[in-house]
């Protein structure tokens, strides 16, 4: 018996309690002897019930209107119910067509497998040339479109083409609900969610481009990386319980997958966030085990969808991998030093400059050992857009000049400010970014941050999903004041976080904190501060641009473009069935969807090939002679030419800029020299020579249909070339 109370004595001994742990044990026999209500617990689960229900109820119903919005200002700015098939398909533009005609050729095929197949060899597109579209073009949700319209039994009951939008519009409803739980998450009020969809559709010329062009990638992409977003600051939340945390999981791996396979430039954006991450993990603002758990999320889709892409190795070259390789490599790496010490601080820096290094080296080595077709024609347009080179290369400077590859206008600030998003954005960023700062100074002195931040606190820099917004919108923004086009991958985001932070009652806490308001409560006012301002800023947009958007509904616009049906209609009675067209790359793509025949060229910006067929198509607008202009067509066995009096005549708004001016320098016909200064050609512009009709033109080319905007030759067989 004495051997065996010894253990117990020590356990005793060692668990004498000081002064200080009797009264915290004294007190919690008290509230535990306290009787505790029983309706308290039902009331308190029925206010988190009815809170949470209201909210998700607002937040589908915000996605709901808006699509029907988008599906309503569609139909009364093409009047597209009353548009004949052809018509319709002529709203379709550029690469959009391409994407439509695709959607077409599913439906036509004899079975799905089939489909795939036509589509994975297609030869019937662009003339000498096989092409994987599938893979070229991401056309899975035209796949995925395909099945479901069939699946459904939809052919009875809805039009392929209303079937189509409809799926595109459904997206953008979800993509503005998830914009609005995302908010909601970091404030704990749906009111923000609601301020956030104002702000978005207010703001929806900077927002999105389902307007101009529904079928784009990114218009079938950002609704599942906004679902990724919102499932990642949810994951993040320190006060997550285990079954919120599993549901984010699975929420943003799949998320994560389905972007990554409808868009091609996917990886480049997961590769912006991966950097928020890493730089979050760097402050030690939250558990790097999470974190971690995303960077296997990464791994798994890139790897999942190198194999189900056709074994694309644009992801295995991605800087995404190479990141995500390098940041598990230093987690390996890392030594286990208390923290706190100067040792500590000095791991973290060569951690972070091991993650760099690892990075680029990884990327290099993985290029010298992958075969691989990397966009090198977007790396040069870099170079050339940072003043890093000079080129006269047609593509490049054609690039350049389109307006969503250049630096934002004064419009576009002018437009957020109007709608009051820039400036509380601008608030709710410098807010949180200092708050940020002061923590990561807290963390260097080594001051211990507190597990659970109250409102009290005014600390909204420790929340670890708010830096990752902060860091994240801060990256989206620094590309989008460089290039236009990428604010819409940027603005979403402004007016989450503008929302998140007016609505926020810990962001106006940490704002009186640094105040050091006395005067009254501050806690008060803040409380009062989050309702009052949301509020007035709802009422004021509400004011000012409902009526407008009511306006646009009621509004019956007409897109009327005579000229281009009756091309497209005389080219299905007129043209052979193997006829080959020739032409601007944007018409080419419009007449693949509404005719079916083959084309020179497609307007895509992602190949090589194409770019120099697109390049050397546009060359009928330069001054060459007929004989070269015929032996390029005929390389690519052209039977038709199509001259558009709109590219020919063309009067540009920006000074060089026009597409003959471009192969004017490009072939060495203007030196850009103190002004342009016109050097000697022996040939006219082809464009207009060929119209006259006159010897050797029309020996190669013979005018066969021309209406007030496009004029069709058909080229000749010459045995002989004359002088």
């Amino acid at each position: 018996m004495a051997e065996e109370e010894g253990p117990t004595i020590e356990l005793r001994q060692r668990k004498k309690p000081k002064s200080s742990e009797k009264k915290e044990s004294a007190k919690e026999e008290k509230i535990n002897d306290t009787p505790v209500p029983e309706r308290a617990p039902k009331y308190i689960l029925f206010q988190r019930f009815a809170k949470i229900f209201i909210g998700c109820l607002a937040a589908v119903t915000s996605g709901m209107i808006y699509a029907l919005y988008l599906s309503a200002y569609h139909e009364r700015k093409f009047w597209f119910s009353n548009r004949q098939e052809l018509e319709r398909e002529i709203t379709f533009q550029g690469d959009s067509a391409i994407y439509y005609s695709y959607y077409k050729d599913m439906l036509k095929a004899p079975s799905f497998e089939r489909g795939v197949y036509e589509l994975t060899h297609n030869n019937k597109t662009v003339s000498l040339k096989t092409i994987n579209a599938v893979q070229q073009m991401s056309l899975y949700p035209e796949l995925m479109a395909s099945v479901l319209y069939q699946a459904t039994g939809s052919s009875e009951i809805i039009e392929p083409v209303y079937f189509y939008i409809g799926i595109v519009f459904g997206l953008q409803g979800i993509y503005v609900t998830a914009l609005f739980v995302t908010s909601w998450l970091m404030s704990g009020t749906w009111l923000a969610g609601m301020l956030t969809v104002a702000w978005f559709i207010i703001n929806r010329v900077d927002t999105t481009r389902i307007e101009h062009s529904i079928p784009l990638r990114e218009n079938w992409a950002l609704p599942y990386f906004a679902c990724q977003v919102a499932a990642l600051t949810g994951y993040l939340k320190s006060n997550l319980n285990s079954y919120g945390e599993r549901f984010c999981y699975l929420l943003m791996s799949a998320s994560t997958y389905t972007f990554m396979m409808v868009w091609e430039y996917s990886h480049y954006l997961l590769f912006l966030q991966a950097i928020s991450l890493f730089l979050l993990d760097s402050f030690s603002l939250e558990q790097s085990d999470k974190i971690h758990e995303v960077y296997k999320i990464y791994i798994f889709s890139l790897f999942l969808g190198y194999l189900l892409q056709f074994e694309n190795s644009a992801l295995l070259v991605s800087p995404l991998l190479s990141l995500v390789v390098a940041l598990m490599l230093a987690k390996c790496l890392q030594l286990n030093v208390k923290k706190g010490t100067v040792v500590a601080k000095i791991m973290k820096v060569i951690n972070f400059y091991l993650v760099c290094t690892l990075t680029v080296t990884l990327n290099i080595i993985i290029k010298m050992f992958v075969p691989h077709k990397e966009n090198g024609h977007m790396l040069k347009f870099l170079e050339v857009k940072f003043g890093l080179n000079m080129t006269k290369n047609f593509t490049m400077n054609w690039l350049l000049c389109q307006e969503s590859l250049q630096a934002p206008s004064q419009d576009f600030f002018l437009r957020l400010t109007q709608s009051s998003l820039l400036p509380f954005y601008i608030l709710v960023l410098i807010v949180c970014f200092l708050s940020m700062i002061q923590v990561i100074f807290r963390r260097i002195n080594d001051k211990s941050l507190k597990e659970t931040v109250t409102l009290e606190d005014g600390r909204i820099g420790e929340r670890p999903e708010i830096i990752y917004h902060v860091i994240h919108t801060i990256l989206l923004g620094s590309l989008a004041m460089v290039i236009e086009g990428l604010k819409y991958l940027w603005t979403p985001y402004v007016c989450i976080l503008a929302a998140f932070g007016v609505c926020s009652p810990e962001l106006w806490m940490t704002l009186f904190k640094w105040l050091r308001l006395r005067t009254v409560h501050p806690v008060l006012l803040a409380l009062i501060l989050s309702m009052a301002v949301p509020t007035i800023i709802g009422l004021s947009l509400w004011k000012e641009f409902f009526p407008r958007l009511m306006t646009e509904l009621m509004e019956l616009q007409e897109f009327y473009d005579p000229d281009t049906v009756e091309l497209m209609t005389w080219i299905k009675r007129q043209a052979p069935v193997a006829a080959v067209f020739a032409g601007s790359p944007q018409l080419m793509g419009v007449i693949k969807l509404c005719t079916g025949w083959m084309v020179t060229s497609l307007p895509l910006y992602n190949d090589d090939d194409l770019l120099k067929r697109n390049e050397n198509i546009y060359q009928i607008y330069s001054k060459r002679s007929a004989e070269d202009i015929y032996k390029i067509l005929t390389s690519y066995k052209a039977s038709y030419l199509i001259v558009e009096d709109a590219i020919c005549n063309e009067v540009g708004t920006m000074r060089g800029c026009r597409v003959k001016d471009l192969l004017d320098i490009a072939n060495g016909h203007v030196v850009c020299e103190e002004g342009d200064k016109l050097t000697y050609s022996k040939h006219g512009r082809f464009c207009h020579e060929v119209k006259i009709n006159y010897s050797p033109y029309m020996n190669y080319f013979t005018r066969v249909y021309w209406n007030r905007s496009y004029f069709v030759y058909k080229i000749n067989t010459v045995i002989s070339f004359q002088s």
